[in-house]
């Protein structure tokens, strides 16, 4: 198999795989398809070698992402200081500590190691190998293995595939390079099934998640001559229509989509706290809306980032709007 990035120095993290005895695995609160991805591929990789893990998450798995082998392995909730640790915590596709939903307990007596893509990454690691280079935190688990001299196994290679098609939009990003391609034809050699994944990922939502889009997708707004297009969920949206935060993956494409668009804007409430947003961005061509959420207090890709912000709506939304049109002016 060929390397995604050749020149990455992945000595660092196979020395602290190679010496830790017990390890765990996790990623962000509200895990996509890569933070998942990225985790059961490299549990089954690591199992597969004869290391003892483990992997815990705030949030479960998502619905979508069940079918992927090792996914009811996955522990989730409150982490409470009688459950067993590790001496290697390994962080994936996550920008920050505080993302990963954990008190501070949880990391005493661990080496925490970072493995990232994003390039707002706050390098929050004893270990911090973050490259934003990367199309997905998956296809840097592809190269790490290659580094290990891992074999990649159908499940292995199910996860990343899964989790590079995610992440890049099913191929159609920029970060959709030739290298990346080329990747994942060597994940289809070693078992991964394009057709079946796609089927889970993007043809299994319920009857809820088809109101829920119809719900949101008449919030759709259109601003600065036509170049921002915004949607919103409030908790009332998710009442009427018995949908839950899963549901709404993918609804701010469709603001993207619109012809002229350059930015699409996406705020939903945070369904475990009150007056607090869950803020998307999504752009185009040629609006950094990586620097946009930072503008707010968050972060993420050039063409993908997001954002916290509390407040009531109209607040958030006022804010958000004055970011946007400065982007704009």
């Amino acid at each position: 198999m060929h390397s995604v990035i050749s020149d990455v120095n992945w000595q660092p993290v196979m020395d602290a795989i190679n010496g830790a005895e017990q390890i765990v695995l996790i990623t962000h609160c509200n895990p996509d398809g890569d933070g998942i991805g990225s985790q059961l591929a490299l549990y089954d990789a690591l199992t597969e070698l004869g290391k003892s893990v483990t992997m815990f998450n705030v949030d479960g798995v998502p619905r979508i992402y069940t079918f992927l082998d090792h996914a009811d392995k996955v522990g989730r909730g409150h982490w409470h200081s009688d459950t067993s640790g590790g001496d290697l915590i390994i962080a994936l596709d996550c920008g920050s500590k505080a993302r990963l939903g954990m008190p501070d307990a949880f990391y005493d007596g661990a080496t925490l190691l970072n493995i990232d893509h994003h390039a707002s990454n706050k390098l929050f690691g004893d270990i911090n190998l973050v490259d934003a280079r990367y199309c997905a935190t998956g296809a840097m688990i592809f190269d790490l293995l290659i580094a290990m001299k891992s074999p990649v196994s159908k499940a292995t290679a199910s996860a990343i595939y899964t989790a590079v098609l995610t992440d890049t939009a099913s191929f159609r990003l920029s970060n959709s390079t030739a290298a990346v391609y080329r990747m994942a034809a060597e994940l289809i050699d070693a078992g991964a099934r394009p057709w079946p994944i796609s089927v889970h990922v993007y043809e299994s939502r319920p009857l809820a998640g088809l109101k829920m889009m119809s719900a949101c997708l008449d919030t759709l707004e259109v601003h600065n001559e036509g170049r921002s297009a915004w949607v919103h969920i409030t908790s009332d949206m998710y009442e009427a229509t018995g949908a839950d935060v899963e549901d709404t993956e993918g609804l701010i494409d469709y603001a993207r989509s619109i012809d002229g668009v350059e930015v699409a804007v996406f705020i939903r409430c945070d369904e475990r706290r009150e007056n607090c947003w869950k803020v998307s961005f999504r752009g185009k061509t040629y609006v950094d809306v990586g620097a946009l959420a930072a503008s707010l207090g968050g972060g993420g890709h050039t063409y993908a980032s997001g954002c916290l912000m509390r407040g009531t709506f109209d607040e958030v939304r006022s804010s958000v709007e004055q970011a946007v049109t400065r982007i704009f002016a």
